[in-house]
């Protein structure tokens, strides 16, 4: 398969510390591809080697079927990026910076600022100094500068950091556009996983600078259990009545007061009446799946498998 994206056996030691190793990861022509891991686990790494920021010291990274070198001036010229926090001129405006950003690029495209500045809500902003704007705005302007050139692959790192609920789901929906309408590829690192789950075709997951999983969000929920919540005001005498009353076995008591039961012969009708009865007082009772949320957690060993 031809890949936009993918990297092979990538590793990178600086002062004898290996911050990534042998990370091999596999991107599709116009998915979004969500990049995950616990602070620290080499994603801002991989991102910036993938962009060139920093050479692997080892392991190959090939783009558009190119395998990336120092001299790669032109695919760079086919991407975009956003890697940790955007940076910009402050004494001029939004506009003006990202005016710069399309002469070295040499892209002159008539309407392609204004169009940027749209579709991340910064219109009103436009002939504002950078250094009068908040970090939502800043973070918005980086985006708008990362797509400005219509890039055929777009690297972000953390971009919804600092944005308000509204601001989050602006660019959810603009990446799906960019993704589904024009073809963009799309490769997002972030610690908002309800975000990723939302967009995302495929994630890879890092921990300690090595790739511990990459799968399909498709897969994902095809293997997601199903289980029933229940929250309860105590936990000990309900797992009592589930335990001595029910004969279930297989549940699992959390410190914030719930209880997920992973029988699957047990219904949540069949609960509530029995806990009654034991006069257990339910707060709240309902099936459920893993999100991707849960599967994480699993997968980087941050709770009990």
């Amino acid at each position: 398969m031809q890949y936009t994206l993918q990297t092979s056996h990538i590793t990178k030691t600086i002062g004898g510390k290996t911050l990534v190793n042998d990370v091999n990861l596999h991107m599709k022509k116009g998915e979004i591809y969500g990049f995950l891991g616990p602070n620290g686990a080499g994603k801002t790494t991989v991102m910036k080697m993938i962009t060139n920021l920093w050479k692997p010291t080892g392991g190959t990274i090939e783009i558009f079927g190119e395998t990336l070198t120092p001299q790669s001036y032109e695919v760079l010229k086919r991407m975009g990026s956003i890697i940790e926090f955007p940076t910009f001129y402050d004494h001029m405006t939004g506009r003006e910076n990202l005016e710069l950003h399309c002469e070295y690029m040499g892209y002159y495209n008539h309407g392609s600022i204004d169009n940027a500045l749209h579709m991340l809500g910064l219109t009103q902003e436009a002939d504002k100094l950078v250094k009068n704007y908040s970090l939502g705005m800043k973070e918005r302007l980086g985006i708008a500068r990362g797509i400005l050139c219509r890039p055929e692959l777009l690297i972000l790192d953390e971009p919804v950091n600092g944005l308000d609920p509204a601001g989050i789901k602006q660019v959810r929906d603009l990446l799906k556009t960019l993704s589904r309408e024009y073809g963009i590829s799309i490769m997002i690192s972030s610690h908002v996983l309800s975000e990723i789950e939302s967009i995302a075709d495929t994630v890879g997951v890092i921990r300690c600078g090595s790739m511990i999983k990459e799968i399909s969000m498709g897969e994902i929920r095809e293997m997601s259990l199903s289980y029933i919540e229940l929250s309860v005001l105590n936990t000990k005498q309900a797992a009592f009545v589930l335990s001595e009353k029910m004969g279930l076995a297989n549940f699992k008591i959390f410190d914030d007061g719930k209880i997920r039961i992973y029988d699957a012969g047990v219904s949540p009708q069949e609960l509530s009446r029995t806990l009654a009865l034991s006069d257990i007082p339910v707060i709240a009772l309902g099936r459920k799946g893993e999100t991707l949320e849960d599967y994480f957690l699993k997968v980087t060993g941050e709770v009990e498998k």
